[in-house]
Parts: structure tokens; sequence; C-alpha cells
């Protein structure tokens, strides 16, 4: 079963000792968007890549549109690679876009699992609900970005990925081809599960410290969601990133490692010392 998973999931492996980042990719994208991160920590944890049913090299055949639908079913293939490795504790988990609510769900459902999380993005909600809340779209741009990609999938590739790249070719070059090479039928899934979730109420529960990596010129995230996220998440650490776009990690990723090691410490580190 162990071995099953790990290869439904695409699960690599970098290091074999040091604490354990585990990696969370966005909607679209695949473990390989890590690439510019994980040379940062290759002689000091133990770096665990994977994608998501559906996404990347996964299974495609696993995917089950009942599962998928919602977030908690991704966070389910979280918690099960992380069962198929032996993991029990100690993990921090390292999450861009969608992926971060994914992760919080994980860590909400297992709390002793998970020490830390890293927010690479987040939006626990992307539509507006005002007065008290701007996630940066009213529900009819986001239902007409859906009709497109019905209509018209590679137009929708060509459309949305120089806007979350903000302005990076090099960026928009990998989000187009991640997102041209993800099967329609599973991103349809994945694409409305992503952007008309609200884990908002979930905040509150979730129970370890968090860094929030917040774009500062986000076409996706506007800044008000990391001051809010801020603001929910007990024992967060907020950093704006002063780069353009909705993916540091690819665009700018020795800020992204620079801010990870500030809040993880030298590895062993304790939280709180």
């Amino acid at each position: 079963m162990s071995s099953s998973i790990l290869e439904r999931n695409h699960v690599n492996c970098i290091g074999e000792q040091g604490p354990v980042l585990l990696y969370g990719h966005g909607f679209g994208c695949h473990q390989g968007m890590w690439s510019g991160v994980t040379p940062g920590f290759a002689h000091s944890h133990r770096q665990v890549l994977m994608d998501y049913v559906g996404s990347g090299r996964s299974d495609r055949s696993a995917f089950m549109p009942s599962r998928y639908a919602r977030l908690e079913g991704y966070a389910r293939d979280v918690l099960e690679v992380c069962d198929a490795l032996g993991l029990e504790r100690g993990v921090t988990f390292v999450g861009h876009s969608v992926g971060c609510s994914i992760g919080m769900l994980a860590q909400i459902a297992r709390p002793a699992l998970f020490e830390r999380l890293v927010l690479v993005g987040p939006s626990p909600c992307f539509l507006n609900h005002p007065p008290h809340y701007h996630g940066g779209f009213e529900r009819e741009d986001l239902e007409g970005l859906l009709a497109l990609m019905d209509q018209n999938y590679i137009g929708w590739a060509d459309h949305l990925a120089p806007v979350v790249a903000g302005g990076s070719e090099a960026t928009s070059d990998r989000l187009h081809d991640s997102f041209c090479s993800t099967d329609p039928q599973t991103a349809r899934v994945f694409a409305r599960a992503t952007f008309f979730a609200d884990n908002r109420a979930d905040l509150p529960r979730v129970s370890c410290p968090s860094l929030i990596l917040q774009h500062a010129h986000d076409a996706l995230v506007p800044p008000e969601v990391g001051d809010y996220l801020h603001r929910q998440l007990a024992g967060s650490t907020l950093r704006v990133l002063e780069v353009a776009g909705h993916c540091a990690h690819l665009s700018h990723p020795e800020l992204v490692i620079a801010a990870m090691r500030d809040f993880l410490g030298p590895p062993g580190t304790d939280i709180g010392t």
C-alpha cells in the first residue's frame, strides 16, 4: 500500500537526514516548480516532493472527481504520503497558493504531524465578501475564467500564465507549459475546488507557527489577504516579498530560501527557542 501511494503521487525525496520539508504545489503546477528552492536545503533537510493526484506525473487513473472536487481530498493525499513514508511528527509543510490551504487542512486533521507551515502566496478565499474581506475577485470573474477553460483550454492557459507570472517571461513560459501538460478534465475539477473554496473559518484551527510570504504585486492575491491571514493565524509571521506575480519560488527563489531560513532557524532548533 505504501509503495502504491508513493507511486500514485510520484513522490521523490532529496536527502535522508535532517528535519523534513514537504512541498505542496499550487493549481496547474507540479513538484518541479520547487527546483529553485530545494538546493537551498539540500545539506540541512530531508525534502519530500509530491504531485497531487491529477497533476504532474501522478497516477491520473487514481483521479476521482468525488474526492478531488474539494480541497480536503488533496489534503488526504498529503497525509497518506506522510503515512507511506512513516512520518509521524516534525514536518514543515511548504505550500504555494491553494497548496497552502491544502497544507493547513492537513495540519488541522493531524496537528501532531506538522511543526511549521511555510505559505507562499496563500489565499483562504479568492472571492470578495464585502465589506470585511477582499479576496480579489467577484464570482462572475471566476465563472468567466472557468468558462474560458471549458471553451478554449489553450486560450485559457495563454491568458492566465502571464497574469500569474507578473511580467516574468521565463516564469510565464514554465507556467504555460505546466498548465498545458495537465489533463483539462482534472484541471477543471481542481480549478473549481481552488477558486471557489472558502477556508476562512478553518484558520483559527491551525495550531502550529506559520510563515506567510505575501507578494507585493500579485494580481491573484491582494495585500489585504496577507494581512487578514496574519490576523487570523495565531503565531504567524508575515513577510512581504518585493516581487511581482504569484510565484516567488519560481521568479525569485533566493528570496524564498532566505525567508525560510530565517523562519526555520538552524536544523534542530526548537520552536520558541
